[in-house]
């Protein structure tokens, strides 16, 4: 395909994606906070929602899952990213909320031992550093860095997309991403 036919496509898919996340989501917000209200101590506070996030998806394999209140911390549409490596090749997951909410097999504890705030006016990126347990006071099962997209809507912090990755052998976590947590600047 000529590149000038490829970008004209690549663009009106774009165009078009947007057109609709804008249309429906002030529908899909609406109907959102109808079902779902958050609670404020969630979503008042960037350190906040990071961590209501976290502790959401924590717990024993028998553990009633919140869900409901997973869903308040997300924007509709809001999007994730899991990337990760298998034999060398990288391997890309990209999912909505609810697809990694079917698919979350329970029984761990995921705890961010690092925090770096980054915000500019109404929107804010976090580099989260947190670990795995299968308990939670055990040994640690594996370290990942997460990338939160936030913005803020006027009353409360919104979470537009998570990346992730996890660290390995040949890609260790910075010793200076540990240990510190910003709080809202």
């Amino acid at each position: 395909m000529n590149r000038n036919l490829l970008g004209l496509l690549l663009a009106s898919t774009l165009a078009l994606a947007l057109s609709g996340c804008a249309t429906g989501l002030s529908s899909s917000t609406n109907r959102t906070e109808k079902a779902l209200r958050a609670n404020p101590a969630d979503v008042g506070r960037i350190a906040d929602i990071v961590r209501a996030s976290y502790e959401t998806i924590s717990g024993p394999a028998q553990h009633p899952w919140p869900w409901d209140r997973d869903r308040t911390l997300y924007m509709p549409q809001a999007i994730f990213v899991s990337n990760s490596v298998e034999q060398g090749q990288v391997k890309t997951r990209i999912e909505t909320p609810e697809d990694y909410r079917r698919r979350f097999i329970a029984g761990a504890y995921e705890t961010e031992i690092g925090r770096h705030i980054e915000r500019y006016g109404n929107v804010a990126q976090v580099r989260s550093v947190s670990v795995v347990r299968d308990t939670p006071d055990g040994p640690v099962k594996s370290r990942w860095v997460n990338y939160f997209q936030l913005y803020w809507d006027g009353t409360r912090w919104w979470i537009a997309a998570m990346v992730w990755d996890q660290e390995r052998g040949a890609l260790p976590i910075p010793g200076s991403w540990i240990g510190k947590l910003d709080e809202d600047k």
